[in-house]
Order: structure tokens, then sequence, then C-alpha cells
């Protein structure tokens, strides 16, 4: 998208209440489908689905110039396991058992693909079954293990993706990952990590999705407030376990088909099968339209953790570096380094701001690619987003216990050259 389209569209300088986003209702349960990649721009997305958190499903033709799209499908629709053996064999990789539940989630191992690509074929000569249990690959950071891969093409419509900006320059983590598994494979009910956007792409295979709109778990938990494991148990009738059932409104469901993308919005809860042998991309990410929700999800997590060794704080002369330190383990992430994530953000887009575009914001697949691909406005937008949730965490008690001496620079002096740089862009 050029700067002249982006500029415009005026969406970018509204003030928008994020608080309103867990409010959101689909009538009737109406999903939009997209079809059209060339009438289809990165402001219709911003506008219509970021900014008002609605799902929407992508057509195949948004895929159908992808690697995987051509290589990891034979003619019938059906996954290459030929193909997947030949490139990725010696691979190790996350397998979950989706017939146990270990606490609210399946258990996993590490498996050689070679292996799980064998158990998959005898799952499917047995007619879907196998002593072993339902099988399902998850959570496979193959991008990230095969750069050299042609898998496939973020979309532009997901380019501004801070989560993974930040995890790759501190080249500790990622948030993409590839998914195989056989029909009757499952995800448990769940909302994504931090509460982030994601989208999911079937490379082959049908998935369908159960999606429950923002605060509509409220009404799914039991009476100790736990979530439940499978949304669609018969258990949740049971009035005395699920005592506000009865007030939830029926999920939102999706049936995708191979080549589409369905975009998940921020904080949805949901749960999903494989209706086929499948094969997906999925990303988690956060951006200027939601990092708001993530701060909002962290100041509950902490405070969940406070809750639970609130008895403990007085012997412990470090309580409050303790429930940072635990909240981390829960979660990945503590006040202080989503200071840093905030940091490295705003940091590159002050970088693109004040410079231009020197030869890193022209090369392919960097952070500062990106943000001149959306354009200045864009970073603008980032920053004003940015300025909002920082100063907020800067105002929080349990973040100025915390020892600040260590963050470079300082909170106070980030948000003032935060500022400038605003000042300055729109002049």
């Amino acid at each position: 998208m050029d700067r002249a389209t982006f500029a415009c569209s005026t969406a970018f300088f509204r003030d928008y209440n994020s608080s309103s986003q867990g409010a959101f209702c689909l009538p009737g349960g109406h999903v939009d489908f997209i079809e059209k990649v060339e009438s289809f721009t990165y402001s219709d997305f911003f506008r219509d689905y970021l900014i008002p958190n609605h799902p929407c499903i992508f057509s195949a033709k948004f895929t159908e110039d992808w690697g995987s799209r051509r290589n990891w499908v034979t003619w019938d629709g059906k996954p290459n396991f030929d193909h997947l053996l030949q490139k990725f064999g010696e691979a190790v990789v996350p397998v979950a058992n989706c017939d146990v539940k270990e606490y609210n989630s399946n258990p996993k191992e590490q498996l050689p693909f070679k292996e799980y690509i064998k158990y998959w074929k005898e799952y499917i000569k047995n007619g879907y079954r196998s002593s072993r249990g339902c099988l399902y690959l998850k959570d496979w950071h193959l991008s990230r293990a095969f750069p050299e891969q042609d898998v496939y093409t973020t979309p532009v419509y997901f380019s501004s993706d801070w989560l993974n900006e930040y995890w790759d320059a501190i080249a500790v983590d990622d948030y993409r990952f590839v998914y195989m598994g056989p029909k009757g494979s499952w995800t448990p009910f769940h909302a994504d990590v931090f509460r982030s956007y994601s989208w999911s792409a079937n490379i082959c295979g049908r998935k369908k999705w159960l999606l429950y709109p923002a605060g509509q778990e409220e009404y799914l938990k039991d009476r100790h407030g736990n979530l439940p494991f499978d949304v669609t148990a018969p258990s949740l009738q049971d009035r005395s376990v699920y005592p506000r059932y009865n007030q939830s409104q029926p999920p939102v469901e999706i049936v995708q088909e191979a080549g589409e993308i369905v975009f998940i919005p921020s904080g949805w809860h949901h749960q999903v099968y494989n209706l086929e042998d499948t094969i997906s991309v999925n990303h988690n990410w956060v951006n200027g339209c939601n990092v708001a929700i993530m701060w909002c999800f962290l100041q509950d997590e902490l405070a969940a953790v406070q809750r639970e060794i609130n008895e403990w704080k007085d012997p412990i002369d470090d309580w409050h570096l303790q429930c940072q330190l635990i909240m981390k383990s829960c979660t990945g992430i503590d006040y202080k380094e989503f200071y840093n994530f905030l940091k490295v953000i705003a940091e590159n887009r002050i970088s693109v701001l004040e410079k231009g575009l020197d030869d890193e914001a022209s090369a392919k697949n960097t952070p500062k690619a990106a943000i001149s691909t959306l354009g200045m406005l864009h970073a603008v937008f980032d920053l004003k987003r940015t300025v909002k949730v920082l100063t907020s965490l800067s105002a929080n008690e349990d973040f100025k216990k915390l020892d600040l001496t260590s963050l470079s620079p300082p909170p106070e002096a980030l948000l003032h050259h935060l500022k400038a740089a605003i000042d300055t862009a729109l002049l």
C-alpha cells in the first residue's frame, strides 16, 4: 500500500475506546467472507476487523501462491507425506495427545517428525484409531527451524506484528507455528497467548471453529471460576457446577476450508476441530490495536498471583519480585520485560520516522521493512498507542515497586522521546 492510499484512512487518528471490544456480539453469528484479494486493502482490514475486533475469513485466493499450498498437498487435497518427509524427516516436533487431559490441556511429547508421519499413516489405515491415542503435532516453530524453506508469506493484513518483531529482536522465541493432525484431532477451549490476535491458514484439510466473543467466557466458568476443558461437554448443562452457562450466547461457528485464513479477534476464546487430515499455519500477534488488551491481561494475571500468595506477603521481603517471577513462569512475560517489549517497538518506529527509509528499511523481512510498507502514519499511530500503555505502566504501583534502575532508557525518558517524535512527525 502506498503512503497516499494509507493517508486517506482517517481511522488511524480516531480515539477508539478499546474497552468496547469485550461487548461485541455478531448478529446471528455472521462472519464476513473476504473473497477478492485485489479489492481488499489493509485499511479495510484495519477499519472493519482489527479496530472493532471482528472475526473474518479470507478466501483461498489469498494463499494460492504459497509454496506449501503447491508442495505439501497431493493432487486430491491430502497431506503430501513423501514431500514432508523429504524436507523435514529428521526434525524433532512437539506432539499432543488429544485423548488425554492433563490439567486444562493435552500432554505433549517430543517426537522425530518421521515417527509422527509413520504414526499418522497407520492411524489413517486403521480407520483413525490407535492404541497411542489421537496425536496432534502442535506449536511447531517450523519457520524458525527452516527459514530457507518456501512455506508461506505473511499477508500484509497481519504484518503489523509486535510480538514476533520483539521476540525476533531478542532472538529467544517466536509465535509462528505449524499444526498437523489427523481427522478428529482438536484443541481444547482457550484464548490465545497474551490475549493476542491470531490468524490460521489451512494448507490442506478443514477445521471447525467454535468462537466466543470476549467476555462471554465469564458465563462458561464453573462455580470455582475455572473455564471448561471442552465447551461442548454435557456437564456444562449442570447448573450446580456451571451456574451461569444458560446466560451464555451460542458460539460463533466457522467451517474453514482448505486454503482459507481465519482471523481470530483479541481475547476471543475458542475450540477447534480438524474435520479432515489437516495442516495449518498459525500466528499470534499484537499491535497498536490490541496492546492495551495485552496490558490489561498482564495486570489481571499479576492480581491473580498476588491473591494466591497473599498470605506470604509479610514473611517474604521481595514479595513483589516473587509475584513477577511467578507471573512470568505462567504467562511468559513480566512487567519489566513488557517495558522492554514496548521500548523495542517504539524505537523501531522512531528510527523510521527520524531517519527515513535506509537500507535496512528497504530490505525484505525486517521490522523496518514492515513499518515502511504500512507507512509513516501507521508508525505514528503505533507510537500514540505505545504512549498510552507506557504511561499507564509507568504509573502502575506494582511496576514502581520494582527495581527499575536496569531499564534503559528510564521510562520517563522514553516517554519524552516518544512524544517528541510524534510531534515532529505531525508537523
